[in-house]
């Protein structure tokens, strides 16, 4: 549907070509007169009456736009044009046309210019505002939007008035009584702001004391975060000037900030006296981060002097980042308020202090206000229990390492005991491999050591007779130790056995008698004690607690350097060493400690520097019952093969490993079938003609593990033989080898010979 409007529109369009239309009619005319074809004559009559009626019509739709704008500005005249509020009309581009008495009188006339460029000097961004006001308007007919002026404030107002049209209306609202003209006259310093930071006016005290006219917050004031009645610091002409600020809220979001002088006094003795007596350790920090107080409990706390000052950093230190940052933040209000544990650095021993900042205003003045609480054993708790999971993830490591190293050194030892087979004492290469042979053992032997540390390795335990073991071990130990320490054995009576791998217990003892020798490089005295202890109540120390009970105690003391504190808790880490590089591994505690712990014993230190060491061994003491002792049975003979006599089925998925294995019993004898994995081996026993005597196989696999396909082999061949070996310690098939008959676990790395006996004795 066409709307007047849209006629009007269109006929102003058309309008501007007129003078085309009329000469045009004209052309039609001299056609109507001259052309000798009658039909020619009537197209042109008919054209040119149309184009004179459009003529008319045009004109018409102009005058009656004419007539409707004078109608419109008649009516605001009347509406508007006594307005004491400058008024404008504009159209969709912002071109003024209509303009009210005080329009006229504020801005002068203005006829056909913009809005923008009239407003340009009366505030900041014009354009963006008018666009921002006139888009609202274009959608809900009306829009309006306090401005902060140089002046005050202006409410700008504006309707939708036509299709394109649009009615203006500022109604300006001036300064309070102190601002402008009247501030002038003050002697304190004042100046104007919006909410942005930008400086609208400043008076002449302010500009005095500033040295010129400011132009925006951040080059007035240090710190961006103001606040009424506090002090601040202003950059003044003469360098920096103390002084309380206070602001007033004025229209149109604008800030009336006035700087006073700062009172001098201090704080009442009353004030003093609580804040000194309050139960809880307090102190002040100023905004620079020096202590302006700390009451007794603080002072008590942290074992300072009542005169002493500081600065926060110089007291404590953070754990993650400066502390001043957190000061500053706080005070900033950044950051709500919070705890932090911070160390205090006035300690010769770690002390920690949780520490809760608050910012509060004394005489004008922003401070912090700490309140401390002692978090040492908190902090302590936390080091123990994070040390404690690091060994957890080390002895995990250490099990997991293991077992690839374990067939790595399997295959290396193998295949050198086959060369040397191969070659006698007159060869050159035999002392080589010799070499070779000497070192794959004592990577084994650290191996093993990791083993021990993560406790996974495979003991042997027995009933051990501690006198009677140390007794045993005297002469080795006195040739450890040399000529220049002596060692003193001193046994308890009545000392009842323990439950432990004997071989591996010699080991911890020949570890810490060589840990306290090196302890004594000027000479000593090493003593080994025994003691038979009863506990009637549980033993907490160290993160470990003994249960009550019998146990026999040994002590290795030494008269050594001793071992600082900062280093006591880490003496039972893998690779830890104070020795210099190639004198030691740093394993030889942390064996000891895996040891103790996978016999079911503890292991403590106490240390001083200067006197010495004590290492405590705690054993519980194992009573021998019925059903382990031994009973004897008499032999009963049986057949069994020669040597080398016998089917052997090899399961080993490591190629270099099955590859040795099977050389080796192959030169003892046997006759040999290899496979790479439990489905292999399982599909040729299928064939039933097949007789094997042992089957000889890995425990961890991919796919089916040994003792799984074991079990279900011995289902159909009832009395095979079988020789689990694994690079993991024997407890990783204790449950399913406890369901096997007739086998036994050779751990890796295993020799030519050692394997060879094994496959030997379960045949025999």
């Amino acid at each position: 549907m066409v709307t007047t409007a849209g006629l009007i529109s269109a006929a102003r369009t058309i309008g501007a070509k007129s003078w085309v239309l009329l000469g045009g009619a004209v052309a039609a005319g001299v056609t109507l007169v001259l052309a000798p074809d009658p039909a020619i004559r009537l197209a042109a009559g008919a054209i040119g009456v149309t184009l004179c009626t459009l003529i008319l019509l045009v004109r018409g739709l102009i005058l009656i736009d004419h007539l409707r704008l004078g109608r419109q500005e008649r009516d605001l005249e009347t509406l508007v044009g006594q307005d004491a509020a400058p008024s404008f009309t504009t159209d969709a581009i912002g071109r003024i046309g209509f303009q009210n008495a005080a329009a006229l009188e504020r801005f002068g006339r203005r006829d056909g210019a913009t809005l923008i460029a009239t407003l340009e000097d009366h505030f900041a961004n014009p354009a963006s505002v008018l666009y921002r006001l006139q888009s609202r308007a274009m959608t809900t007919g009306a829009a309006r939007e306090d401005v902060v002026t140089r002046r005050g404030h202006t409410r700008l107002s504006v309707h939708r008035i036509a299709q394109s049209r649009f009615l203006w209306r500022l109604e300006e609202f001036q300064e309070r009584s102190g601002a402008g003209r009247g501030a002038e006259t003050l002697s304190l310093p004042m100046l104007i702001a919006n909410k942005s930071g930008v400086i609208l006016f400043a008076n002449e005290a302010m500009r005095r004391l500033l040295g010129g006219r400011p132009k925006r917050l951040d080059r007035v004031f240090r710190s961006q975060t103001l606040h009424s009645g506090e002090e601040v610091q202003v950059d003044a002409v003469g360098g920096p000037v103390r002084a309380i600020l206070a602001e007033l809220d004025g229209p149109g979001e604008r800030r009336e900030i006035y700087l006073m002088p700062v009172p001098d006094g201090q704080l009442q003795q009353g004030e003093l006296t609580d804040f000194e007596n309050v139960p809880v350790a307090l102190m002040k920090f100023g905004a620079d981060g020096a202590l302006w107080a700390a009451n007794r409990a603080a002072r008590e706390a942290l074992g300072l002097e009542r005169e002493r000052g500081g600065q926060f950093h110089e007291l404590f230190e953070g754990l993650g980042r400066p502390v001043m940052d957190w000061l500053n933040d706080t005070l900033a209000e950044r950051i709500p308020s919070r705890s932090e544990v911070l160390r205090y650095r006035g300690s010769d021993s770690d002390s920690y202090f949780q520490i809760t900042l608050r910012r509060i205003v004394e005489l004008g003045r922003p401070m912090a206000l700490a309140v401390l609480n002692d978090a040492t054993a908190l902090k302590t708790l936390e080091a123990q229990f994070v040390q404690s999971q690091k060994m957890q993830a080390i002895g995990q490591l250490a099990g997991g390492i293991a077992h690839d190293f374990n067939n790595l050194l399997t295959a290396i030892s193998g295949h050198c005991d086959l060369l040397l087979m191969r070659h006698d004492r007159s060869d050159p290469e035999y002392a080589d491999l010799v070499q070779i042979n000497q070192n794959a053992n004592r990577a084994a032997s650290l191996v093993g050591q990791l083993l021990a540390f993560s406790r996974k390795q495979t003991l042997k335990p027995e009933r051990v007779d501690l006198q009677e073991a140390l007794s045993d071990l005297t002469h080795l130990l006195n040739r450890l130790v040399g000529e220049r320490i002596n060692l003193r054995l001193a046994h308890a009576p009545f000392l009842g056995p323990i439950r432990a791998d004997k071989r591996q217990l010699e080991q911890v003892i020949m570890n810490l008698v060589v840990n306290a020798r090196d302890a004594m490089p000027d000479g000593g005295t090493i003593r080994i004690e025994t003691e038979a202890l009863t506990l009637r109540e549980e033993l907490r120390r160290d993160r470990a607690i003994v249960p009550p009970g019998e146990y026999a105690v040994i002590r290795v003391l030494d008269t050594g350097v001793g071992i600082p504190p900062d280093r006591l808790q880490k003496v039972f880490e893998p690779f830890y060493t104070t020795k210099k590089v190639g004198e030691g591994t740093g394993l030889g505690l942390s064996t000891a400690y895996g040891i103790v712990k996978q016999t079911g014993g503890f292991i403590f230190v106490d240390s001083e520097v200067g006197l010495g060491t004590v290492f405590h061994l705690y054993f519980p003491i194992h009573e021998q019952t019925e059903q382990e002792t031994p009973e004897v049975k008499a032999p009963v003979a049986q057949p069994s093969p020669r040597q080398g006599d016998g089917v052997v089925l090899l399961v080993e998925d490591e190629g270099p490993v099955r590859a040795f294995a099977s050389r080796a019993l192959r030169l003892r004898g046997y006759t040999v079938l290899e496979a790479e994995n439990a489905e292999e081996a399982l599909k040729t026993l299928e064939d039933p003609r097949l007789d094997v005597d042992i089957f000889v196989t890995d425990v961890v696999m991919p796919g089916m593990d040994g003792p799984s396909w074991v079990a279900k082999a011995l289902e159909t061949r009832p009395n095979v033989r079988v020789v689990f070996v694994s690079g993991y310690a024997e407890d990783c098939l204790s449950e399913h080898q406890s369901r096997i008959p007739n086998s036994v676990f050779l751990a890796k790395p295993f020799s030519l010979n050692d394997l060879a006996a094994t496959v030997q004795g379960q045949l025999h």
